[in-house]
């Protein structure tokens, strides 16, 4: 434990994550909901779990947000899933028009 870190993880704050992946612009896309987006998207990135991304190769991070809870980033989560795929597409191109991939620029 370092110096300053609450000994009750309850009370540590908690920082969770929308975020979307696509396989190439326009492509197949994926939302899901993390604490942990750095570890997440790199779950994707190398397969680790045979799911749909690695099936369809989407692993492109290309929008995220940041919620206070896991539960309201699952919440807007669910949300955007039932959203048509043209809004999806809006809110990707709102912030991010070209689609990079916007792993290497998270931090560790």
């Amino acid at each position: 434990m370092l110096p300053g870190e609450s000994r009750d993880l309850l009370l540590r704050p908690m920082m969770a994550f929308v975020y979307l992946l696509a396989s190439r612009p326009f492509g197949t896309l994926y939302v899901g909901s993390t604490a942990d987006l750095t570890r997440r998207v790199w779950e994707h990135k190398i397969k680790a779990i045979p799911s749909f991304t690695a099936k369809y190769g989407v692993n492109r991070l290309v929008w995220f947000e940041v919620h206070e809870s896991l539960a309201a980033a699952a919440q807007r989560e669910r949300r955007i899933k039932e959203w048509k795929r043209a809004w999806k597409i809006a809110l990707i191109e709102k912030d991010h028009p070209h689609w990079i991939d916007l792993y290497p620029t998270l931090s560790p």
